[in-house]
C-alpha cells in the first residue's frame, strides 16, 4: 500500500470565507492581516495565507490564492477576491462578482437567481462574520479566471452561467489523487472491521453519510467510498466483509443500478437514462419520460417522478443496485441500498 501522505488544501468556500476575516479584521481594526485561521465546518482549524487586503471606494476587498494541496482542482492558484460593504440591514447578502457564476435552472441547492454560492460555504462565511459585530453586510466574491474556467466544468449543463461555483461542504480540500487516495479509503474497512463491525455503511460522500447517522448506523460502521464504489466492494469482500448497506444520494447510486460502479460524471454518467428507463417501466408516459431526459438533475427528474406519483420507481432502483452490487461481487457479500434526496430524506430502499 502506498503510504505517503498527499498534502490537503481548502476549498473555493474557505478561500472566500478567509478573504471576508481577512477584511473584517481591516475593518474593524485598520491591521492588514497576511494569513488568518478559520475553522472548517468538519472542525478543522485551516491557517490560510491572505494575499492583500485593500480599502476599495464602497468597501474592503481581501485576495486569496487558492491552494489545492496535492488535488487535482482546476481553480488550484487562482485568485478569489472576497469585497465586504456595510449595509443597514442585520444579515448577510451575498453577491456574484467576475467569475462566480449564477443559478439559472432549478434542481440546484440553490434557488434560481441565485449566485452559485453553495449553502455550506455562505454558513463558514456566516460563521466567521459572527466574530464581530459590524451588522449587516454584503458580501462580493469573483475570481477573475472563473469565467474560463467553468467552461470545463458542468456548470454549463446545470445552468449555473457566468462562472464558477463557489462549493466545499467543510471547507477542507482533501486530496484525490487516485491510486493513493483508494487505498487511503480501503484503511477504513479495516478500521471498522478491528472496531468489531461485520455490517459497513458505504456512503459516496456527505449527504450519505448525514443520512445514515440520522437513521442510527453507529459511525464507526460507516465508511467513505467517494466515486470507486466497485473498488470498495472488492476491498469488502478481499476482508470478509458479510453484509454492505450503501446509503447515497440519488444521482450517484442510480448509476450503480445501471451497473457503473466508478460513480465519476467524466466516467460514466447514465443517471436520467436510468431513471427515465426505470419510470418508463413502471408506467410514466413518453411525454414525461423525455421530460426525465431533458432535465438538468436527478433532482429535476425527482420532481417529475413526484408530480407523476411514481415514487415506488425508487425501490425498483433501490433493488437493482444492490442486485447490481452483489453480482459484482459474484454474490460473496449481501447488499442493501437506501437512495436519498439533497436534503437526506430517503426516497426509497431495498
Amino acid at each position: 500500500m502506498d503510504k505517503k501522505l498527499l498534502r490537503g488544501g481548502y476549498t473555493t468556500g474557505a478561500c472566500a470565507a478567509a478573504g471576508v476575516k481577512a477584511a473584517l479584521i481591516f475593518m474593524t481594526t485598520g491591521e492588514i492581516v497576511r494569513e488568518v485561521e478559520i475553522t472548517a465546518l468538519d472542525l478543522t482549524p485551516l491557517t490560510i495565507p491572505v494575499a492583500n487586503v485593500e480599502k476599495i471606494s464602497d468597501g474592503i476587498r481581501a485576495e486569496i490564492v487558492k491552494f489545492s494541496g496535492d488535488d487535482p482542482d482546476i481553480t488550484n492558484g487562482v485568485s478569489v477576491f472576497v469585497t465586504v460593504r456595510r449595509i443597514f440591514a442585520d444579515k448577510i447578502i451575498f453577491r456574484a462578482g467576475v467569475g462566480v457564476g449564477h443559478v439559472t435552472k432549478a434542481g440546484l441547492q440553490i434557488p434560481v437567481g441565485e449566485p452559485a454560492i453553495n449553502p455550506k460555504p455562505r454558513e463558514l462565511i456566516r460563521n466567521v462574520a459572527a466574530e464581530f459585530d459590524v451588522g449587516g453586510l454584503e458580501v462580493e466574491i469573483s475570481i477573475p479566471a472563473g469565467v474560463e474556467l467553468a467552461k470545463r466544468t458542468l456548470n454549463p449543463v446545470l445552468g449555473v452561467e457566468g462562472g464558477l461555483s463557489i462549493i466545499g461542504t467543510t471547507g477542507v480540500l482533501r486530496p484525490m489523487s487516485e491510486d493513493a487516495f483508494k487505498n487511503s479509503l480501503v484503511v477504513q474497512i479495516d478500521v471498522a472491521k478491528a472496531a468489531g463491525f461485520d455490517e459497513l455503511i458505504f456512503v459516496p460522500g456527505k449527504i450519505g453519510e448525514n443520512c445514515a447517522l440520522k437513521l442510527g448506523f453507529d459511525a464507526g460502521a460507516i465508511v467513505q467510498t467517494s466515486n470507486f464504489v466497485g473498488f470498495m466492494l472488492d476491498a469488502a469482500v478481499d476482508r470478509n466483509v458479510a453484509k454492505i448497506v450503501l446509503c447515497g444520494h440519488l444521482g450517484k447510486l442510480v448509476k450503480v443500478a445501471a451497473g457503473i460502479f466508478h460513480t465519476h460524471n467524466r466516467v460514466a454518467d447514465g443517471r436520467l437514462e436510468t431513471l427515465a428507463a426505470y419510470s418508463a417501466a413502471e408506467g410514466l408516459s413518453p411525454a414525461e419520460v423525455k421530460k426525465i431526459l431533458d432535465a438538468t438533475t436527478t433532482e429535476v427528474a425527482a420532481q417529475i417522478i413526484a408530480e407523476n406519483h411514481l415514487e415506488r420507481v425508487y425501490k425498483k432502483i433501490a433493488e437493482r443496485a444492490s442486485l447490481r452490487a452483489m453480482r459484482h461481487v459474484f454474490g460473496k457479500l449481501t447488499v442493501k441500498t437506501i437512495l436519498v434526496d439533497f436534503a437526506g430524506n430517503v426516497l426509497g430502499s431495498g
